[in-house]
């Protein structure tokens, strides 16, 4: 099936081309401060949450069926309207991946938070925190900012890059915002409050689903990257499960193991108080350089991602040209 093999190859083509576009884009000029795609999702998901909101899981479940699912079908049909055209194709996945990777903002955030507590100023650090997380900044001092920040840019290294472009490596545009969608309403409506407890109930267990795929190669590619690989298998091993998310139990750890750091702890969200175990805790308490390091990292296993989708798809390819 000749035609077949090519139209296989043509799409990883465009993948590869379009994912590197795409990431190139972010890193020079990095989310829009108005007008993002992801927050009109958020605005559309939460008018649509007004009309279907009652405390029961079906309709949560609906909630997040027409959310997510109009997001990827909205992507399919882009796809399939610019499919005849290799430079239309690549450049709409060069918006896809610029619109849903978040990973020049996560460092910016990450790194003005650093800066203001390397210069002690702690209003600052706890005025930008939220940007970056969803900690209460009144509870933390210096240290707990700094170690916030860097687990939250390996959280989001997972979120916001990783499983992103994984999604997008096998399902293409639809593949790129879906996921995207899916974790930005596990965000809005996927924590415990009174209001989303049963009904983000399907959010967050579809965030689980999506997720877990990006986690552990963000997780492999950080013990790759990082400076301990050692450290950061053996911290992945002994405490990825100890984690109460199943996703950011791997990609945690295996930041703090690379990072010789201890993550994990107390740690306080709209005025709860949870204590969660201490990841690697062999390492130091974080500093505020390990913020820098953290995203060094972070870039370095975007790189590496990129490299194993595109790589995946051209094995991919390439098996099926010859089984054709």
């Amino acid at each position: 099936m000749p035609g077949r093999s090519r139209s296989l190859s043509r799409a990883t083509r465009v993948f590869a081309y379009g994912a590197t576009l795409g990431l190139a884009v972010d890193r020079l000029v990095g989310d829009p401060r108005r007008g993002h795609p992801v927050a009109a999702f958020g605005r559309a998901a939460a008018a649509v949450e007004e009309r279907l909101h009652h405390d029961h899981r079906g309709w949560g479940a609906l909630h997040t069926a027409v959310c997510a699912g109009a997001t990827a079908a909205a992507g399919a049909l882009a796809a399939r309207a610019v499919k005849d055209s290799r430079a239309a194709s690549v450049a709409l996945t060069a918006a896809a991946v610029w619109a849903v990777v978040g990973g020049t903002t996560l460092g910016r955030e990450a790194r003005a938070i650093g800066g203001a507590l390397e210069a002690g100023d702690l209003e600052v650090a706890r005025e930008r925190l939220p940007h970056l997380c969803g900690r209460d900044p009144q509870a933390l001092d210096g240290p707990a900012m700094a170690r916030a920040v860097v687990e939250s840019v390996a959280e989001n290294t997972s979120d916001a890059v990783v499983g992103a472009l994984f999604w997008g490596a096998v399902a293409g545009v639809p593949g790129l915002v879906g996921f995207r969608a899916v974790n930005t309403l596990d965000a809005m409506v996927g924590h415990k409050s009174p209001r989303h407890r049963r009904f983000g109930w399907a959010s967050a267990r579809l965030d689980d689903v999506a997720g877990w795929p990006g986690a552990r190669l963000t997780a492999v590619l950080a013990t790759v990257a990082g400076g301990d690989p050692r450290g950061a298998a053996r911290a992945w091993r002994a405490d990825a499960a100890r984690h109460p998310s199943p996703n950011a139990g791997p990609v945690e750890s295996a930041f703090a193991g690379a990072l010789g750091v201890r993550l994990g702890g107390t740690l306080a969200y709209g005025g709860r108080v949870e204590h969660r175990p201490v990841l690697n805790g062999e390492g130091r308490p974080v500093e505020v350089a390990d913020i820098e390091r953290a995203v060094r990292l972070s870039r370095r296993v975007t790189g590496l991602t990129l490299a194993a989708c595109v790589g995946g798809r051209l094995i991919v390819s390439a098996l099926k040209r010859r089984n054709a």
